[in-house]
C-alpha cells in the first residue's frame, strides 16, 4: 500500500489513531499480564466494580478526560496511567511513522517492539519484573525484522543478531551474577538480562553495547537525584528495565546521528 497518495495530515491522523487504540489494549496487558490473567477475555471492565464497560466509556484517551478519571457506574479512581500509557503511545506511533517513513517497517517496529517496550516499562516499574511472554518472543520477533529489512548479505546479519543477543544478554547476566556474588543479594533479575537479549536481537552487537552504556548512565543519574533529591536510602531498589527501554528508544531515534558525532569527536 503507497501511503504517498494520502495528505500527510491524513496519514499522522491514521497512525495517531491506530496508536490511541494500541495503547487502550496496552493498558489491558499492563494490568492483567503480572496477575497471570486472559488478554483476551473477559472484556473491559472496571477493576473495582467489575461492570463492563460500554463502547462509549472506552474510547481512547477522550474516555477517560470526559469521565474525569471515574467509573460511570461506582464512581471509583480510575488510575491516571491508563491516560498516560494511551499518551505516550499515540506520541511513539506518530514518531515511529515518522523516522521509518515506510508503513510496512513502522508496523512492524511499532507493534513488536514499541509497543512491548511501553508494557515493560510500566509493569517493571510497578511490579519489578519483565514478562517472559514479552521478551522472549520479542528475540525471535527482532532476529525475524532485522533479516526482513536487511540489505546487505545474510551471514554478517545472521552473525551480527546472535552476537546481539549474546553481548546483551550476557553481558547483564555476568554483572548480575557478580553483584549477586559480592553482595550475596538479587542484582539484576532475569528478565533484565532477556530484554537486552531482545534489544540486542532488534539493533546489534554494537548498539547494545550503546544501549547498556546509555541505561547505565540513566540508571545512574535517576540513582543520584534519589538519593540527594529525594533522601532516598542506597538501598532503594531502581527497576533497570525502563532504563534499557529508554536508551533502546534513544538509539532508535537519534543512534546512529550519536554515534556519527562521537566519532567525529576523533576525526
Amino acid at each position: 500500500m503507497d501511503v504517498q497518495q494520502f495528505p500527510p495530515w491524513f496519514i499522522y491522523l491514521a497512525v495517531g489513531l491506530f496508536g490511541a487504540c494500541i495503547g487502550s489494549f496496552l493498558n489491558v496487558c499492563i494490568y492483567r499480564l503480572p496477575l497471570g490473567r486472559s488478554i483476551v477475555k473477559p472484556g473491559s471492565h472496571c477493576p473495582r466494580c467489575r461492570e463492563p464497560l460500554k463502547w462509549y466509556d472506552n474510547i481512547p484517551l477522550f474516555s477517560y478526560v470526559v469521565l474525569q478519571g471515574k467509573c460511570r457506574h461506582c464512581g471509583g479512581h480510575i488510575s491516571p496511567r491508563y491516560l498516560i500509557v494511551e499518551a505516550i503511545t499515540v506520541i511513539l506511533s506518530i514518531a515511529t511513522f515518522y523516522h521509518f517513513g515506510s508503513l510496512v517497517e513502522y508496523l512492524i517496529y511499532f507493534c513488536f517492539l514499541i509497543a512491548p517496550l511501553i508494557v515493560v516499562t510500566f509493569i517493571d516499574l510497578e511490579h519489578k519484573l519483565i514478562p517472559d511472554v514479552i521478551s522472549l518472543p520479542g528475540i525471535a520477533a527482532g532476529a525475524m525484522a532485522r533479516l526482513a529489512f536487511n540489505h546487505g548479505p545474510l551471514t554478517p546479519a545472521i552473525i551480527d543478531i546472535i552476537l546481539g543477543v549474546l553481548v546483551g544478554g550476557g553481558f547483564l547476566a555476568i554483572v548480575g551474577l557478580g553483584y549477586e556474588w559480592i553482595k550475596k543479594q538479587e542484582g539484576l533479575g532475569g528478565g533484565d538480562v532477556k530484554l537486552a537479549a531482545m534489544l540486542g536481537a532488534f539493533f546489534g552487537w554494537k548498539a547494545i553495547i550503546f544501549i547498556l552504556l546509555v541505561s547505565s548512565i540513566l540508571g545512574s543519574l535517576i540513582g543520584l537525584i534519589l538519593i540527594f533529591v529525594f533522601k532516598k536510602g542506597l538501598k532503594f531498589a531502581i527497576p533497570f528495565g525502563p532504563f534499557l527501554v529508554a536508551a533502546g528508544y534513544i538509539y532508535l531515534f537519534w543512534g546512529e546521528q550519536i554515534l556519527a558525532w562521537y566519532l567525529k569527536l576523533f576525526h
